[in-house]
């Protein structure tokens, strides 16, 4: 558990007084460190920043000029086509897509074509890039390939993980390759496997001891059956395509574990970089809350309570109170159970609502990394006890993708 420090209450006030709340920051320290953190657990393979989990170019900028990252995951053609034209030279599209403009703007561009490689794991989706060619149609196409990860128990009855990929087994991933390599104007490139259910699935919940140890025994099981049958996935698309250019997996959880198989070169992570709440609950490591949010109170409706103004960012998945932000500093707030984080306003209680005059701030984690920016035009960045940069999100630069 990450534990809040009375001085960087302070800190931030003091570095964002002459701002309005709300507003957003990122301590450009805690970012950094967990970057360091990050190159640590990876061992020597290069890491390939996940852009969902940032959402803004100038940090995207920031942390790819560190040793150790090479690359951005991205999340859909629209971004992958915007982060290329912007300079990004090596954009892989995590997800498949239906987005036949941009394919159209992808292979009628040789510069694009060349900086994106985009997720395939159904044929039908190469029948779709192709009625969406533009100009002579003859631009290749950078293809990856996606292996489900998910762990399967109990003869397949009982499915741990998400519902991505299709393809599960060697030897489907493999005749996916043969396919691609047998159609003009694509060329597989690479293979991805994001294993969820490890590296976004905390194995120490506060209070929870008996889930928490069978969370670990099954990501246990997970690595090891996912660990084999990735390398056997590896070599049956090596028969097929020799150049393979990249293997990714992983995660902000599982950077350590995934690294350390051999069939993988390079791995994926971006929420490790701002350490949203979701990432306090693992043994395997330890980041620093970088990206904080700040509400302003604007009630004092009575002993106990205060009232800050809006707050109520959910994060995406099933719904449940570990989507909520959480009120961070001053420590010790809680949430009213009969109204939750609102939308306009929400009441927070406990003996700290009794220091915070109307004005002051209540400093609050986002349960997600890059959704926060969803929420604001702007980081404000944070050195010391100063802000020294003010960067725009996607948002503020006119970008919503999803």
């Amino acid at each position: 558990m990450n534990l809040p420090a009375g001085g960087d209450r302070a800190r931030y006030d003091r570095a964002t007084a002459h701002l309005d709340a709300p507003l957003a920051i990122v301590d450009l320290a805690a970012f950094d460190a967990n970057a360091d953190d990050l190159v640590r657990r990876a061992g020597g393979k290069p890491i390939r920043v996940a852009s969902k989990s940032v959402r803004c170019r100038a940090l995207l900028e920031r942390v790819l000029a560190r040793p150790g990252f090479a690359g951005i995951m991205s999340y859909t053609l629209a971004e992958s086509v915007w982060l290329a034209r912007s300079g990004f030279e090596d954009v892989l599209l995590a997800y498949p897509s239906a987005d036949r403009a941009g394919f159209a703007e992808l292979t009628g561009d040789p510069k694009l074509a060349a900086a994106i490689t985009v997720m395939v794991d159904d044929p039908a989706q190469l029948e779709l890039i192709d009625r969406s060619r533009s100009g002579d149609g003859s631009q290749e196409v950078r293809v990856c390939l996606e292996l489900d990860t998910a762990l399967h128990l109990l003869g397949g009855r009982v499915r741990v993980g998400a519902r991505r990929s299709p393809l599960r087994d060697p030897a489907g991933l493999a005749e996916l390759a043969r396919t691609v390599r047998a159609r003009p104007g694509f060329r597989v490139v690479g293979i991805m496997g994001y294993e969820g259910h490890v590296a976004g699935v905390g194995d120490a919940l506060a209070g929870r001891p008996l889930r928490s140890r069978a969370i670990r025994l099954m990501q246990a099981a997970a690595r090891k059956e996912l660990a084999a049958r990735r390398a056997e996935a590896v070599r049956a698309v090596r028969a097929v395509v020799p150049d393979l250019e990249f293997v990714n997996g992983g995660g902000t959880g599982s950077v350590q574990q995934t690294a350390a198989e051999d069939s993988v070169t390079e791995i994926a992570a971006g929420s490790g970089l701002y350490v949203p709440r979701l990432f306090d609950n693992y043994t395997s490591f330890r980041g620093r809350p970088a990206a904080l949010f700040a509400q302003p109170v604007v009630r004092r409706p009575g002993v106990g309570v205060v009232t800050v103004l809006g707050g109520g960012y959910p994060a995406s998945g099933a719904a449940g109170a570990d989507r909520l932000p959480e009120p961070y500093l001053p420590q010790g707030l809680r949430y009213d159970p009969q109204e939750g984080a609102g939308e306009v306003q929400t009441p927070l209680l406990g003996s700290p609502a009794d220091d915070l005059l109307i004005g002051d701030r209540v400093w609050f984690r986002h349960a997600k990394a890059g959704e926060l920016c969803e929420r604001f035009d702007a980081l404000h960045l944070v050195e010391g006890d100063r802000v020294t940069a003010t960067v725009p999100t996607y948002r503020g630069e006119g970008r919503t993708f999803l």
